[in-house]
């Protein structure tokens, strides 16, 4: 059984987060350079056994996509493209960013750590990879 990966995807930065190799638990990898996550995929992918890529989906709060969506479905290509065989999957990131805040907030964290925006796209990745293993059958 692979690893699970989840990607808090943004227009500047992007958020990862793996599941251990027995999709226990859930670790933040450092964040990427959106313009670089293409590069950071082939690298960690080629190294690393991931099965499954769950991507976050954005939407407002009437359903309808954000316009951050075309950029996803790009990515989505690209990994059908140079990853044929990776499942992926999509999960709500609604409220991903709040949430990832609150907890940066109620760890203590000096004022330095909570403006700290890749911290936030991290631990959003963490939660969104968290609800997605929670759905997953036993």
């Amino acid at each position: 059984m692979g690893r699970i990966m989840a990607i808090d995807y943004g227009r500047k930065r992007s958020g990862i987060a793996v599941s251990d190799s027995l999709r226990i638990s859930a670790n933040g990898l450092p964040t990427i350079e959106t313009n670089q996550i293409h590069t950071f995929l082939k690298d960690y992918l080629g190294r690393e056994g991931v099965d499954i890529v769950v991507i976050g989906f954005s939407a407002h709060i009437d359903g309808t996509p954000t316009a951050i969506e075309a950029d996803i479905q790009s990515l989505i290509s690209f990994f059908k493209n140079h990853f044929p065989a990776i499942k992926i999957e999509r999960q709500d990131e609604s409220y991903s960013s709040i949430r990832a805040r609150e907890i940066i907030l109620q760890s203590g964290a000096g004022q330095k750590k909570r403006r700290d925006k890749s911290l936030v796209d991290k631990i959003s990745a963490v939660l969104i990879l968290q609800e997605f293993m929670e759905r997953l059958p036993d």
